[in-house]
């Protein structure tokens, strides 16, 4: 009995599809377009920016990690000094984020969430976004066009420091 089920399953199948294309209406997948490209450095930039605020904190006796992200939150580059433990690097990371998402620097993030409760609950309830200086905006005049973040110094407002360095190794190239 169970081959005749399946012929007349299979029937079905056939009898349903030749419906659909007789009547012109066929259930093609609903596709929304794609997103925009995102903005930021070409990789180039972003390796050299990164090796810039590398070399400057190398100046500076730390180790490091530095994340370069797009305008979309995506990984161009990540640079990490040896001897850096996984956390500095997602921290790195998790600052160009914040900066990113709040479209200012993490420093002056981490200074609004001293007194701005509200703001506060908005980073703590995103476990990718870290409010801790070490992370600024790359731009291109006033359009935002990714992040840099930097992580694992000892004083965040350091990490601040070699960001700035890999910003101003790369900014009058911005595209």
């Amino acid at each position: 009995m169970k081959p005749r089920f399946r012929q007349i399953g299979l029937s079905a199948l056939i009898l349903f599809a030749s419906a659909e294309l007789a009547s012109g209406q066929t259930a093609a997948p609903q596709q929304n377009p794609p997103p925009p490209p995102a903005r930021g450095p070409a990789l180039d930039l972003a390796l050299e920016a990164a090796q810039a605020a590398l070399d400057a904190s190398k100046a500076g006796e730390q180790k490091v990690a530095v994340s370069v992200i797009d305008s979309a939150g995506v990984l161009k580059a990540v640079l990490v000094s040896d001897g850096v433990g996984p956390r500095a690097v997602q921290n790195s990371n998790f600052k160009a984020q914040a900066a990113l998402a709040f479209k200012e620097s993490s420093g002056q993030l981490a200074e609004q969430v001293k007194t701005d409760k509200d703001l506060a609950e908005k980073v703590a309830a995103n476990p990718t976004y870290v409010a801790r200086a070490g992370a600024l905006l790359l731009k291109v005049n006033d359009e935002i066009v990714g992040a840099i973040g930097v992580g694992g110094a000892r004083g965040s407002e350091k990490d601040e420091q070699y960001a700035l360095a890999g910003v101003q190794k790369i900014q009058s190239r911005l595209k």
